[in-house]
């Protein structure tokens, strides 16, 4: 079928994660799962936005670096972070210095907060945004990122633009991404149902 491919195991898959091996496991094992921790909201949507004009590899490769060096994603950590863990963390060759990212994820840390007192969860205010329509395959936007997009610059965050929150949401499990025919959709259709978005 278009848009799948079989790795040497033989399972059909995403004809995207065909790449590498690590592609291949977090595709398996992450991709699409519905996903309602804070923590790993926030390490997702900062990593989207550090991927912004790279390849997803190139992150995904970083991601333990990234881990360290933002102290797990815990976003009450980073939410303090100052001038002097700017400068630490553009001299850290192990992700991607790039000032205008750190310092997005270190405002974006202290937005999340807000969030946090306002909903009560920052997975409340996301699953706030989940998609009440089916999303076309492989879209690169959709009317639940656009909307989302915007609601989080009027709130003052940075590097959330639609295309990079869409992506935010396809990983998260906002809404089952996966081929037709592709193995991991029944079993992230699955984790779905048994799943229960969390309310504000």
């Amino acid at each position: 079928m278009a848009g799948l491919f079989a790795a040497s195991d033989g399972v059909a898959r995403c004809g995207w994660c065909a790449a590498s091996e690590d592609y291949i496991a977090y595709h398996d094992d992450e991709w699409g799962y519905p996903v309602s921790d804070d923590r790993r909201l926030f390490e997702k949507l900062s990593l989207e936005g550090f991927q912004s004009g790279l390849s997803w590899r190139t992150i995904l490769t970083k991601r333990e670096n990234f881990r360290a060096a933002f102290h797990g994603f815990d976003f009450h950590r980073v939410a303090a972070f100052d001038e002097t863990d700017v400068e630490r963390l553009l001299q850290d060759a192990g992700i991607v210095r790039h000032r205008g990212k750190i310092e997005a994820v270190i405002n974006n840390a202290q937005r999340v907060q807000d969030l946090v007192r306002e909903s009560g969860s920052f997975a409340a205010y996301v699953w706030s945004f989940e998609p009440r329509d089916e999303v076309p395959h492989l879209a690169s936007t959709s009317p639940a990122s656009i909307a989302m997009s915007k609601d989080l610059k009027t709130r003052g965050w940075k590097f959330v633009g639609p295309t990079t929150v869409h992506a935010f949401m396809q990983a998260m499990g906002l809404f089952n991404d996966h081929a037709e025919g592709c193995a991991i959709r029944e079993r992230v259709a699955k984790a779905y149902a048994g799943f229960q978005p969390p309310q504000g």
